[in-house]
């Protein structure tokens, strides 16, 4: 693909693609881990679109202490997949090492992002209509609880404020400046 335009939108598409249905198989463990709602429609959703490759998975792939261990390889895997054909279609290449050093913190800098993003939802929501229960907000209340509920321990709520989400989304994006930025640094050193 000797064309920048061509080579960018393949480019485009594949992580488009991938991020996607990674997105899907990480909100599918998140879901498992916190014990989300099994029959809210969009947990029934995400099930299905990452059953067929997870229940073979899992015939050989066993779960480790309430984590869907296939689901994380299967993360794994496919982030791996897309670097090495994003890298490939900006015509370099690079070892296994270093790309898996990029999904891991690929993998994590999303983790991130799904509960900054869910925090902020939640946040937006209480103001605008806090009495609201939709399935998406239940889904998203049982996500950040077991993160927002330390931080309110730790905190408390001043005057009816509850400053726990700015303490978790604080903690959030140091951990992205300073162990995500650095696993970065560090996958791009070793291709």
């Amino acid at each position: 693909m000797g064309d920048p335009y061509t080579s960018d939108a393949a480019e485009f598409l594949v992580g488009t693609l991938f991020g996607i249905y990674i997105l899907l198989v990480m909100l599918r463990c998140l879901f498992q881990i916190v014990r989300a709602d099994f029959y809210n429609p969009l947990s029934q959703f995400v099930v299905k679109v990452t059953n067929p490759p997870l229940r073979p998975l899992r015939n050989f792939i066993p779960g480790f202490y309430g984590v869907d261990t296939s689901s994380v390889i299967l993360m794994f895997v496919l982030k791996i997949i897309e670097l090495y054909l994003v890298i490939s279609l900006r015509g370099g290449s690079g070892s296994l090492v270093g790309i898996s050093v990029l999904a891991i913190a690929d993998l994590l800098g999303l983790l991130v992002t799904i509960y900054l993003f869910a925090i902020i939802v939640l946040v937006i929501i209480s103001w605008i209509n806090p009495g609201v229960h939709n399935p998406v907000i239940g889904l998203l209340r049982s996500l950040t609880e077991p993160l927002l509920r330390p931080a309110r321990r730790l905190v408390g709520t001043g005057a009816g404020l509850d400053f726990s989400p700015l303490i978790v989304m604080l903690g959030l994006v140091l951990c992205q400046k300073l162990v995500i930025a650095r696993l970065l640094d560090i996958g791009r050193q070793l291709l």
